[in-house]
């Protein structure tokens, strides 16, 4: 009786099918979803660490009540006359500063292996950036409605109604959640946590100051004048002011509309660039 070996038949393809699911990109309602789903983490991620508000709860209260009185008689003449001017320019400078943290956040995620594990995961690349940035807006409507509150408190009357108050208050949080992607790109390239924020400090600071945030333009020598008129962040303040004052859309609001969503459109897609680089 002789006896049969049974060996395998290497012949035979043992390939496991593809994932046809986990190998396509993610639909825009997946995306949608994927996005939601991380800015929800990082809202509990905030609640968690309420030292997180603090920027954008005190901020407002020191900046536009220190700059209103000290600096109200000397360039106006008077408190009054100063608010139309300060409060705007404040509402702008405040919720477009307070973006600069989204950079620092997400270079403290990333060298914490956080976003290691999004790795592994089936979702869009652009989710676990857009998610903390899409968060990130409850910040920049605190920091903008405390500022109206406390300009009306001290007596601003914004001459644009409610409706134009509205307007300028959307504006600024579109321009800061528009700014927060230079800071996101800039989280994913730096190497530290301590290098984003040294260098978003180095941006915004100058942009902000050297703006007509604080005083009018026309007051200032001929070279600084001319930067000012260059400055992305003097548009913002000039629409919100015209927004705010005026109740007026007027030519500056579109260029101020138009060049968040360039700097959308540009740096929203280096961010996700550098970011698949890095993972």
């Amino acid at each position: 009786m002789s006896t049969q070996t049974l060996l395998p038949d290497t012949t035979a393809s043992h390939a496991l099918p593809v994932d046809r699911e986990l190998s396509s990109r993610p639909s825009l309602a997946e995306t949608w979803q994927q996005t939601t789903a991380m800015a929800w983490r990082s809202v509990k991620k905030m609640f968690r660490n309420p030292e997180q508000f603090f920027d954008v709860t005190l901020q407002p209260l020191l900046f536009t009540a220190m700059f209103t009185y000290i600096f109200g008689g000397a360039i106006s003449g008077s408190v009054a006359d100063y608010m139309p001017i300060i409060i705007p320019g404040i509402l702008a400078q405040t919720a477009i500063t307070t973006c600069m943290a989204m950079g620092t956040q997400l270079r403290e995620d990333m060298d914490k292996g956080v976003f290691d594990r999004f790795r592994s995961l089936p979702i869009a690349r652009i989710a676990p950036l857009a998610g903390p940035a899409l968060a990130d807006v409850i910040r920049y409507v605190i920091a903008s409605t405390l500022t109206i509150m406390v300009g009306l408190a001290m007596g601003y009357r914004p001459g644009g109604g409610f409706f134009g108050t509205l307007a300028a208050w959307a504006l600024t949080i579109f321009a800061a959640w528009s700014l927060a992607w230079i800071f996101t790109w800039l989280g994913t390239v730096m190497r530290t946590a301590q290098a984003v924020q040294g260098t978003a400090m180095l941006i915004m600071f100058p942009l902000t100051f050297l703006s007509n945030a604080f005083v009018p333009e026309d007051t200032l020598p001929g070279w600084l004048h001319a930067f000012v008129q260059v400055n992305p962040v003097s548009h913002v303040v000039t629409a919100v002011r015209d927004l705010m004052n005026d109740g007026s859309f007027t030519a500056e609001v579109g260029w101020a509309l138009l060049g968040c969503t360039a700097v959308v459109a540009i740096f929203a897609p280096l961010a996700v660039r550098s970011y698949s680089k890095k993972i």
